[in-house]
């Protein structure tokens, strides 16, 4: 398992080197074909914190209460019931429904890449959009709808980064908590965690230099597709066993 996750955390921050989020997504896709998302949510969770940390001490200056704190409230209402289905869930009903949520992520990516012009957003549509990615922030830490929500309310990259990355902190903050709480964050997960942030650091750093030679589109896409495979194929394996 080691090794796989190892593999896993370089992927994910090579990923997020390249492109800035889904590192969570690509993380759990990996590991979920050999552990339980239960075991997986707190150890990405500790793994990227610091991440975040950096990236929104970096961009404070761009950081909008407007944008963050609706979002964040919402986030952390769908957090709480995500995290006790994870704690007490069906581990083959809790991977099929990251399955799927895993294609929709990718699709909906994938039709916001195809879009030339911004398009205005619905309020009622940003508020399922907010919570949606509470409760899977709860049950898998996936934030690649948060993504979809934070790239309809912010200008340019400095506030996307910026309010995206507070918003991973407050509810990375509330699910340390609820996490420690119920017992899914103890002193074995924190071991496993700290020895991958190292890898961690090798992976943003892969990333980042390979951002700077390739085309942003062209790598998005390839992740797009990848994920949206990785999803199929992990509603195929746990559908059989229903």
């Amino acid at each position: 398992m080691y090794t796989i996750a190892i593999i896993a955390v370089i992927c994910a921050y090579i990923v997020k080197g390249m492109c800035g989020f889904a590192n969570t997504v690509v993380f759990s896709t990996i590991m979920s074909f050999t552990t339980n998302n239960i075991n997986i949510s707190p150890i990405d969770l500790i793994v990227g914190y610091p991440s975040n940390i950096y990236i929104a001490w970096k961009e404070r200056k761009s950081i909008s209460a407007k944008v963050f704190v609706p979002l964040a409230v919402m986030v952390v209402i769908g957090s709480i019931p995500g995290i006790l289905f994870l704690s007490k869930g069906n581990v083959t009903l809790i991977k099929t429904i990251f399955g799927f949520a895993v294609v929709l992520i990718g699709i909906e990516m994938l039709l916001r890449e195809m879009q030339k012009e911004k398009k205005k957003t619905s309020k009622f549509l940003l508020v399922i959009i907010g919570i949606i990615t509470g409760l899977l922030c709860g049950l898998f830490g996936i934030g690649a709808f948060l993504v979809a929500y934070t790239s309809r309310t912010t200008d340019n990259k400095a506030q996307f980064r910026g309010n995206t990355c507070i918003v991973f902190l407050i509810e990375g903050t509330v699910r340390i908590v609820l996490y420690s709480l119920t017992g899914i964050i103890n002193i074995i997960v924190l071991k496993r965690a700290v020895m991958l942030l190292p890898f961690m650091v090798i992976g943003l750093a892969i990333g980042t230099f390979l951002s700077n030679k390739s085309s942003e589109k062209i790598v998005k896409k390839a992740i797009i597709i990848v994920l949206i495979l990785s999803g199929i194929s992990i509603i195929l394996n746990n559908v059989r066993l229903f």
